[in-house]
């Protein structure tokens, strides 16, 4: 493996390799995060423009209040299947 021209010792290869994958680990994992938050922020923001409480709006698509709740503060990774009725309620 070459560095900027400089030859790398073999033996380092699998330490890089292992430095990159976390790297892309915790990058991505962030992102994922972030996403999440922001999705959740925009399912609060269109069911407060429909005046519907988390409880309304929970109880119209089939799941109890705390779910929605961790659903819009970002702290679960929603299916298709949800966001769909999500947007339905």
């Amino acid at each position: 493996m070459n560095v900027k021209g400089k030859k790398i010792n073999p033996k380092y290869n699998r330490y890089l390799v292992l430095i990159a994958n976390l790297f892309v680990f915790f990058y991505t994992s962030m992102d994922k995060e972030i996403e999440l938050k922001k999705l959740g922020l925009r399912i609060r923001e269109i069911r407060k423009e429909k005046a519907m409480t988390q409880l309304d709006l929970a109880h119209s698509i089939g799941k109890d209040q705390q779910s929605l709740q961790w659903l819009e503060t970002g702290n679960i990774n929603p299916s298709f299947f949800y966001l769909k009725k999500s947007q339905q309620g």
